[in-house]
């Protein structure tokens, strides 16, 4: 597609979410996103039609990301900021030091949703990853709530939750979870817990939505934009294969954040957002799920994480067990 159309499409998804009551469909992710180079992308994706920015204190590069959205212009108003809680931060004191510290990189006032990174608490510290015994999710999400109720956030949200996470959440909650963001992509569709949100009337946001386009993933599978299948459905739609997913990914109702820090690429992907499939195209991609998850760390933290959710990766005890 052309940069005109791409522009076009941009000033439509921006003319949907004007008043950024909900969060936008489209946005610009910002993890593994260099601290030479972000800056400059979003204040170009901010000043193309992008109003949504996805940010985390762990990406390390939450004050160059705020250097971009001043050099925008663009109203604080008409701009939705995520960001994340990391797991040293979990206890009360700690949360309140990051949730401040990523409003001040930020450049902003506020957040609009602020998310528990992972279900898992480390003890304080810079780098510490000993797990925390002491503080429970359910601690972590009251400590959210009181943010809300202190004009630090709109809305708070989780991040890589398994599906009994969530609900041990949703218990206890007086402030229900807005927002969950977790990896769904072509390869990884877990349609069931997007459905399951649905119904719970949580927003999904889709992180790595072009797959293992990222370089730190597995290589095993060949790289989504030398798929076969996505290739020619990239060419019927006269569009790139970013394109074709991407749309994908919007019209199973999940917002998409991609990350990118390339002019021409930042423009291309809003484009997306004029591609449409019917419905035996979405019965012909669903039957290229893989099933298969690219963002793990659950044997680096000794941690169960996923276990509910397709392809949980069992820790050494759980594989002794399956060998005996």
């Amino acid at each position: 597609m052309t940069l005109r159309n791409s522009l076009l499409a941009a000033a439509a998804l921006v003319a949907c979410g004007a008043a950024l009551q909900d969060i936008p469909q489209f946005g610009l992710g910002t993890w593994l996103s260099d601290r030479d180079e972000v800056t400059h992308a979003v204040e170009v994706a901010l000043k193309n039609g992008y109003n949504h920015i996805d940010a985390a204190a762990i990406y390390r590069n939450e004050d160059q990301t705020g250097r971009g959205i001043a050099a925008s212009g663009i109203a604080r108003e008409d701009l939705w900021v995520t960001s994340k809680l990391w797991n040293t931060d979990h206890r009360q004191a700690e949360a309140e030091v990051a949730i401040r510290k990523s409003i001040a990189d930020l450049g902003v006032e506020y957040l609009d949703l602020y998310l528990i990174h992972w279900p898992v608490a480390f003890l304080p510290g810079p780098g510490n990853t000993e797990l925390d015994h002491e503080t429970t999710l359910q601690d972590t999400w009251r400590t959210l709530e009181g943010f809300v109720r202190a004009n630090l956030t709109r809305y708070i949200g989780l991040s890589n939750f398994a599906k009994a996470d969530v609900e041990a959440i949703l218990e206890i909650a007086t402030i229900r979870p807005y927002a969950h963001e977790f990896e769904t992509h072509p390869y990884l569709q877990q349609q069931d817990f997007v459905d399951y949100h649905v119904d719970q009337g949580i927003e999904v946001i889709a992180y790595s939505p072009l797959a293992n386009t990222n370089p730190i993933y597995n290589k095993d599978l060949p790289v989504i934009f030398e798929d076969p299948f996505w290739k020619e459905v990239a060419a019927k739609k006269n569009a790139t294969v970013a394109q074709a997913v991407l749309a994908w990914g919007l019209q199973r109702g999940t917002s998409v954040i991609p990350k990118s820090t390339s002019v021409k690429h930042l423009a291309e992907n809003l484009a997306a957002a004029s591609i449409h499939y019917t419905e035996a195209e979405l019965d012909a991609i669903q039957l290229q799920d893989k099933k298969v998850r690219l963002s793990n760390p659950s044997k680096r933290w000794g941690v169960k994480l996923f276990a509910d959710l397709d392809d949980p990766t069992l820790l050494e005890e759980d594989d002794e067990v399956k060998d005996l």
